[in-house]
Parts: C-alpha cells; sequence; structure tokens
C-alpha cells in the first residue's frame, strides 16, 4: 500500500504528508478520491504525459548488456564486521525480565529427545505451571492442533521449542529427505507452533524460548559448531523478536553434553532473568551473547588468486546484484570458466524488450501494458510488475553471460530448480567432468516475501526458505568430495538482526551462516564464507518503491553499488574470508538496545566498586556494541591528576587509563587474574580544564580467547562546546586486557646494582618532566650497556584518594617504565616524547605489594620502540612492556637541562 500511494503521489505531482494514515485509504475508490483532493491544479499524470513522447529506439547490444563496475576503494569504505560471542554478566547481576513462572502460567514445551525437555516440564509443574508436552509431531498440523485446543481452555504465557537440542546427523550423510526432515523438525514446526501463539505473545509476560546446540557460543566460539541446523532456529527466533517486542524472546545455545538437570536450570533461569538479549549461550557457569568486531579483510593467510583457469559456479546469477559481482570477478580473473545457474531460462540476447531494459525502463512497461491489453489480458499492475521482473532477470543473465565472454572466459548457463537435488547434481557432475575441481562456489540465489508471522502461511514460508536451504544442501551434496577451494553464501542483515515479517528469510540466511561455521571443521581445506549484506543502493529490488524512505527512517544506510560489486572479489582474494562477515554501515534500530540497561541491574554492582579501585565509580549499564558501561567523576584534587599537570592543566596519566582498564576487566571477571594489557592506544590526552571536575566514560567488551578472556576497552570523554548541541565525544585511551582462572608463571631476572654516580636524579629530571610529586617515581636514572636503569623513589605520596581503594595494574611502576624510557630518549636523542602505544603490558605470577627496592630495565628494539621490566631486590620480574612507543614533542629542550641527563645515558 505503501508503495502503491508513492507511485500515485510520483505520478500526479502530489507532495508528501507526514501525518497521512494510510489506513484511511484501505480500497481503490478511497485512492481515487485522494488523487481528486490532493493533485495539484492542472495536473495530469505522468504516465499519460509520456505517452506523447517518441518511442525510445531500442538500444545495441553492446550498450544494454555492460555491468556496472565494482571499486575496491568504495568497498573499503564500508565497515567490515564479524559477529564475536562476548561474555555477558551473570544472571544475578542482570534484571529480571517480568516473566513469572506459577500457578497461572499455562506453558506449551516441545520436547527433544535426550531428556531436557522432561526435566523441565517437571519443575515447570513443580511451579504450579499448567504444562502441554508435545512429542515427534509428525507434521506441522499435528503440532499445530492440540497447541490450539490448549490455548482455547486458557491464555498460553509461553512456548518452550527444545527439538534443535538432539544431535544431528553428519551433514555429510544426509540425503535431501534426510536434510529436508531435520529442518522440518527444528524450524518449520516452530513456523507451526509460533503461527497459533503468536496473539499470546503480544502479552508483556509472555515468552519464547529455544534451544539449539551449537556449542554454547552460537557458533562464534573457537570450535566449529557440530549442529549447524540451529542456526535456522535462532535466525526465526531473532525475527518473532522483532515482530512480538513485548515479549521475551530467546535462542539459548548449549554444547553438546549429556546433562538435562543443568540444561532445564537454565532454561528457566533465562526465561526470569536479563531482558536485554536475544542470542544467548550458555556454557558452564558462563554466559555469552553475541556483539560485532571491527575487522580487516586483510587479517587472514594467503587469498586465492583469480585467473583464467579459475572455476566458478554461480547460483542466482539471473539476479542484477549477482551479475555484476559475477562480472567483477571474470574481469578480475581475465576469464575463467562460469557455470551460472538460476531458475530462469536462459536469456535470448538479441530479445529487444531485454535490451530496452536497459534505457527506457518505464517506456517498456507502457508497452508489456500495452501487449497485455491486446493479448485480451487485463494488463493489471502486478501483471506488469511480474512481466516487467522476468525481464529485468532475462537481462541480467545475459549481461553475465556478456561479461564473462567479453573477459576471455567461458560462460554455461543452466536453467535448474536449486530445489530438485538431481537437477543440482547433473550441472556438479558436468563441471566434475570438465574442470575436476571448483575454485569459486557462489550460492546466492534467493527470494524473499515479507509477511507477518499470521499471514505467512506454510507454502511460502517454505517457498522463500527452501531456495536458499535445500539449494545450499543440493550444492554441498553434489560437490561431495571434488576440490573446493571457497564458498560464498548469501545473506543478509535480516539473518544476523532478525527482522519483522521476515521469519522465513532470517531462518535461511542464518542457517546459511551457520553451516559456513560449520565448514571450518568439517571442511577446513574450503574457504567458508557467509556475507549478511545490507540493502543495496543503485541496483537490487531494494531501489524501488517505498523500501529507500524505510530504510532510512530506521536510520539503516544503505550499500552502495560499486561497493557491494567489489566485496566478493575482496573476500576471495584477502586473506580473511571464512566465517559470518557483515557488510553495511549504518545499522540504526538494527542495533538498539532491547532494554534500557541492556539487561544489567546496574544496583548489583553497587557493592562491588565500592570496594573496587579509584577509578570506578557507577556502572551504568550493558551495551550489546560495547560491553560494560562505567561512568566516574574525577576531581582535580585527586592526586594522580593534581601531580600530573601540562601547562597547569591536570592530565589523565596513562597509566591510570591502563589500572581504569584493569579495574573494569576485574569487575567484570571478579577472582580472575590479570595476564596482560595489549595493543595500548593513548589516542589524546584527557584533560580537566579549568581544574573543573569531569566524568570518564569506560566501556569494556569480554570476549572470550580458549581458556582466557580479554576484555576490550575503551575510555572516552564528552565535552559540550559552544555552538554545538550535541556533546563532542572523544576517545582517549583503548587497549585489551587478558584475564584468566590462573596467573602467569613467575618470572626472575639479575636485578640492576645501585646508581652509579653519573646517574640523573631527580632534581635533574624534573627539572624537564612536569610531574608533581606522587608522580615523582624516579629516584635514578643511569645507563647499564645498552640498557637503561631506573630506580624507584621511596616513600612517595598517596596515588589516590581514598588511599586504601586497591590497584590493580601497578599504575606507578608502568610510569617508572614510561620515565627510565624517557630519559634515555632525551639522553640519547635530545627529544622528548609522550607515551603513544604499547605493544603489551604483561603480569607474571601473583600481584606484589607495592613498594620495595624496585629497578625498572629498559632495553631499546629499533624503530624507535623498547621493552622494559620492573624487578625486585629478589630478582622477581613485577612487570613487563613490550613495544613501548612515544610521541616526540615538537618543543627542543633546554641545553643545560639536558647536559645531565645526557651524562647519565652516555
Amino acid at each position: 500500500q505503501a508503495e502503491t500511494f508513492a507511485a500515485i503521489r510520483e505520478a500526479w505531482g502530489i507532495p508528501r504528508d507526514e501525518n497521512l494514515k494510510l489506513r484511511d485509504y484501505p480500497t481503490l475508490a478511497h485512492a481515487i478520491e485522494f488523487v481528486k483532493e490532493r493533485r495539484p491544479a492542472g495536473a495530469s499524470p505522468a504516465a499519460e504525459a509520456k505517452e506523447a513522447e517518441p518511442a525510445a529506439e531500442t538500444p545495441a547490444a553492446a550498450e544494454a548488456l555492460q555491468a556496472p563496475r565494482g571499486d575496491l576503494e568504495a568497498a573499503a569504505r564500508v565497515p567490515r564486521r564479524v559477529p564475536v560471542a562476548v561474555l555477558r554478566p551473570a544472571l544475578d547481576d542482570c534484571k529480571p525480565t517480568g516473566v513469572a513462572l506459577g500457578e497461572t502460567s499455562r506453558v506449551v514445551v516441545v520436547l527433544d529427545h535426550g531428556g531436557v525437555g522432561r526435566a523441565l516440564v517437571r519443575r515447570l509443574e513443580k511451579l504450579g505451571a499448567e504444562v502441554l508436552t508435545i512429542t515427534d509431531a509428525a507434521d506441522r498440523e499435528s503440532l499445530a492442533a492440540p497447541i490450539r485446543e490448549f490455548a482455547a481452555r486458557g491464555p498460553v504465557q509461553g512456548l518452550y521449542w527444545l527439538p534443535a537440542l538432539d544431535p544431528e546427523e553428519p551433514l555429510a550423510s544426509l540425503d535431501l529427505p534426510g536434510w529436508r526432515a531435520a529442518l522440518a523438525v527444528r524450524v518449520k514446526g516452530l513456523h507451526a507452533a509460533a503461527r497459533e501463539l503468536y496473539d499470546a505473545l503480544g502479552e508483556p509476560d509472555s515468552f519464547l524460548v529455544a534451544g539449539t546446540r551449537l556449542g554454547g557460543c552460537h557458533g562464534y566460539g573457537d570450535e566449529a559448531p557440530t549442529a549447524p541446523l540451529g542456526g535456522a532456529v535462532a535466525g526465526f527466533v531473532k525475527s518473532v523478536a522483532r515482530e512480538r517486542p513485548d515479549a521475551l524472546v530467546k535462542a539459548v545455545d548449549f554444547p553438546a553434553t549429556r546433562k538435562t538437570a543443568e540444561l532445564a536450570d537454565a532454561l528457566v533461569a533465562e526465561t526470569l532473568g536479563d531482558p536485554g538479549a536475544v542470542e544467548i549461550g550458555v556454557r558452564g557457569a558462563q554466559r555469552f551473547g553475541v556483539a560485532l568486531a571491527s575487522r580487516s579483510a586483510e587479517d587472514g593467510g594467503e587469498g586465492l588468486a583469480l585467473g583464467p583457469e579459475t572455476v566458478a559456479v554461480v547460483t542466482g546469477a539471473a539476479g542484477s546484484i549477482v551479475s555484476a559481482i559475477v562480472a567483477d570477478l571474470a574481469t578480475a580473473a581475465g576469464g575463467g570458466t562460469f557455470h551460472l545457474l538460476d531458475v530462469s531460462p536462459e536469456p535470448d540476447p538479441g530479445d529487444p524488450e531485454l535490451l530496452r531494459f536497459a534505457t527506457d525502463r518505464d517506456g517498456l512497461k507502457r508497452s508489456i501494458f500495452e501487449r497485455l491489453r491486446a493479448a485480451g489480458e487485463r494488463g493489471t499492475p502486478a501483471q506488469v510488475e511480474g512481466e516487467l521482473a522476468r525481464i529485468e532477470r532475462a537481462h541480467a543473465a545475459a549481461v553475465a553471460l556478456e561479461a564473462v565472454r567479453a573477459a576471455g572466459g567461458r560462460a554455461h548457463y543452466h536453467a535448474v530448480d536449486l530445489t530438485d537435488g538431481e537437477a543440482v547434481a547433473k550441472v556438479i557432475d558436468g563441471v566434475r567432468a570438465e574442470s575436476g575441481h571448483i575454485d569459486v562456489l557462489l550460492h546466492a540465489a534467493g527470494m524473499e516475501r515479507s509477511r507477518a508471522l499470521p499471514d505467512k502461511e506454510a507454502a511460502e514460508f517454505d517457498r522463500v526458505f527452501d531456495v536458499k536451504a535445500d539449494g545450499w544442501f543440493n550444492l554441498m551434496h553434489a560437490v561431495g568430495d571434488l576440490p573446493l577451494g571457497a564458498s560464498v553464501a548469501f545473506s543478509s542483515i535480516a539473518g544476523r538482526f532478525g527482522n519483522a515479517g521476515q521469519t522465513d528469510y532470517a531462518a535461511a540466511n542464518d542457517l546459511l551462516c551457520k553451516c559456513a561455521s560449520w565448514m571450518r571443521g568439517a571442511r577446513p581445506a574450503t574457504r567458508a564464507l557467509a556475507i549478511d549484506w545490507t540493502a543495496w543502493g543503485g541496483i537490487g529490488m531494494a531501489t524501488r518503491g517505498s523500501i529507500p524512505q524505510v530504510m532510512e527512517r530506521a536510520g539503516i544506510e544503505m550499500l552502495p553499488a560499486e561497493a557491494g560489486i567489489a566485496v566478493v572479489r575482496r573476500e576471495l582474494c584477502a586473506g580473511a574470508g571464512r566465517g559470518e562477515v557483515l557488510i553495511a554501515g549504518r545499522l540504526g534500530v538494527l542495533e538498539a538496545e532491547r532494554h534500557e540497561t541492556g539487561g544489567l541491574d546496574p544496583a548489583a554492582f553497587e557493592a562491588r566498586t565500592g570496594e573496587a579501585g579509584p577509578m570506578l565509580e557507577r556502572v551504568t549499564g550493558l551495551s550489546t556494541t560495547e560491553g560494560l558501561c562505567v561512568e566516574t567523576r574525577l576531581e582535580a584534587t585527586q592526586p594522580f591528576l593534581d601531580h600530573h599537570r601540562i601547562d597547569g592543566t591536570p592530565v589523565l596519566p596513562g597509566v591510570m587509563g591502563l589500572e581504569a582498564f584493569a579495574e573494569l576487566a576485574g569487575l567484570l571477571l571478579p577472582g580472575w587474574h590479570l595476564r596482560g594489557i595489549e595493543d595500548v592506544a593513548f589516542e589524546a590526552p584527557f584533560k580537566l580544564y579549568r581544574d573543573e571536575a569531569r566524568s570518564v566514560e569506560l566501556v569494556g567488551q569480554p570476549r572470550p580467547e580458549g581458556d582466557e578472556v580479554v576484555v576490550h576497552c575503551e575510555l572516552r570523554g564528552r565535552r559540550s562546546l559552544p555552538g554545538q548541541e550535541e556533546p563532542q565525544v572523544t576517545s582517549h585511551f583503548r587497549a585489551r586486557v587478558r584475564m584468566a582462572p590462573e596467573p602467569l608463571p613467575d618470572e626472575s631476572g639479575d636485578a640492576p646494582g645501585a646508581a652509579p654516580e653519573s646517574a640523573a636524579r631527580p632534581a635533574d629530571v624534573y627539572r624537564v618532566y612536569f610531574h608533581g610529586p606522587a608522580y615523582r617515581v624516579l629516584d635514578a636514572a643511569w645507563r647499564e650497556g645498552e640498557d637503561a636503569v631506573g630506580a624507584m623513589a621511596a616513600d612517595l605520596p598517596e596515588n589516590h584518594r581514598p588511599p586504601d581503594r586497591p590497584l590493580r595494574a601497578a599504575p606507578r611502576e608502568i610510569e617508572l617504565c614510561f620515565q627510565t624510557a624517557g630519559i634515555h630518549e632525551i639522553g640519547t636523542t635530545g627529544r622528548m616524547g609522550l607515551p603513544q602505544r604499547i605493544d603489551r603490558v604483561v603480569f607474571p605470577g601473583e600481584p606484589a605489594a607495592p613498594g620495595g627496592d624496585l629497578r625498572a630495565v629498559v632495553t631499546p628494539r629499533g624503530e624507535g620502540a623498547c621493552d622494559a621490566r620492573v624487578l625486585g631486590a629478589d630478582g622477581r620480574v613485577r612487570l613487563r612492556l613490550e613495544g613501548y612507543r612515544t610521541a616526540a614533542l615538537p618543543a627542543g629542550l633546554d641545553a643545560e637541562a639536558l647536559a645531565p641527563l645526557r651524562r647519565a645515558m652516555s
């Protein structure tokens, strides 16, 4: 209806009315009245005016079959992100969901065969709930009927969907009927059940909780999932969450285990706690969510080399986007052999309507209308658009064929239904006989029919789902042991985030993503990739009607065609093309939090922040994108600020930024040990202008890495500037904090002896440095061979107030390394620098008590970098710095002040 009215307004020149309610115009008669009331005086429809124009000449084939070009530089400007597993807080630290399970609860449980569902039913009945238990529903209707009867007797509060907890047969051992049966049990039955309970899921205390066995991290952990069909369940559930925002909706993922009681307890607990995320993983005592991380396409091994010998198999080849990508790959390869598969028949490149499509689409529409009318058809808009879509696909297929041949390659077109396993096998057998291998398998086929779940009939769901799901299976089944260099499956942002009206489309796309992850273990020699595309601009179906306006209102950026076309080539030829990758700019509402605090209960952290160090004050919430969020008010009277002034302005020491990150990681992982702080970037100084108090924002996203957890941290500041409505947000420091249940082993070394007479003393050092008493950490600095040595000053004033708040990262010991390295730099080069980067700070063993007779040993490593260690008198290494670098200050230093530092470092 929105697209129809957009076309009407365009045809009659009617201005857009933001207050217009389309429900007020339900019939064609209402639409006619709309035109009569709103059209400008004397206006006639644009189509009518165009009839007087001379018909456009049919363009030459060379002009009409030109493919749009890809641009790698444009592709590089589009953010590239990958889904990653992130640690979520314990349920005790989360808000309740608002769901209460008790005597008034009426719940449907569709069982697994492993006993988890039975254990869950016992717990629900113990709480007083009335439970409908369903096992082995043979088909959709046999599943829906008892739910319908149960709902007729009273309100249903929720649904537990557990069939995806059952083990899956190895995909290599399945035939097509087995594949279809496995998906029918897992996701097509869920479609039937969710439709029956759709109205119930509109209530605030309602819920849909599904279980999967992707490994406990939704397939984004270190190990490849062994049960990838759960991806279809997760994609479906995410879309239901979009359609029914008042319900609690979760896909809870588990590892493969025989335990039943623990999983049942977890399902109940997830129903009652944490309303902030749909995708939840449970692995032992830890809970996980899914976030996006920026990742360069170059961060990997060697990519694929495209050349004249390249063999590619491409599905969905009659789509305009796919056609452009095929042209881009063929041009880059300088030819190659391309097998193009599509359900559309092979195009006739001399068809005048096909050629006319490229330059006179509107005129072609009028000609189609006239042709239909002449043939006795009504020529309805739907008929015209259907015929135009057929011509468009033929044109796209012809463009792909022409591009391959123009590049010097060979193009074979196969009109085939991808859901027909025998037909697909026949094509692949032909490739096997001709080439003996496939370098690139591009599965881009798909269709989309947006419709809310109650209107999503089984036949339509299957039609949308099967072309992607069965198509992928038939391809891989036919490929078998044929050498396969890379596979690329087209997914979408609907697969990653879910989307209202697209339960089938999202389910199929997320299935493809999980199958790509599964291939890490099943076919490690194949680089398997699934691309979550945003909607394209310039070409493709999303450019028509109201979709661009809908995307703009949702804050979702469309993908420039020249960028998207080149993405597949980049992913194949760069080294990182494995697993799932999201190609999109701004994501708008898709990244909005489901709960105002992200599901976190800030009050649960009050006691812990009160016992933490000086850089943590108040937990404000949890962000899916950034992790735990903390705000701390800093006063200029704090010694680490008051004694660290540049030109009279308090500046947060970089070492206190590292301390803040360590404290934040400790808050997320109480009882764990700090092993290191890595990839430290001091990007901008954080200043307290005019000595006014200022808040610092800390965010930390914890990601599992084996038995460790790495917390990705950022320290930010906000400033309100004159003439700007929005505050200026600046990222000051970034780093990754490595935590583990056990500390690193102890390290030891030879501690340097006493300072020589030539050593620089505090009077020499702090004539150059700006530090106040609390940060005058150097008692002496001198040179031993190639190393610089700094002795820690004794009896330093307090670092912070209150002084009893504990420190985790020994900030003044790191400062000792900074200042010792700085004196070496000044004494040997005459330049003074401020901290810029550290590759890593390592903390061996258990934390040592502060103070004592300490030495920093700084070892230059060339190219402006150095390493450093802090040792106690007993030779124990308290911490190590690797790859420390500074940014040189432009101002020179006074020769008289330089002299003692040069002597000390000579």
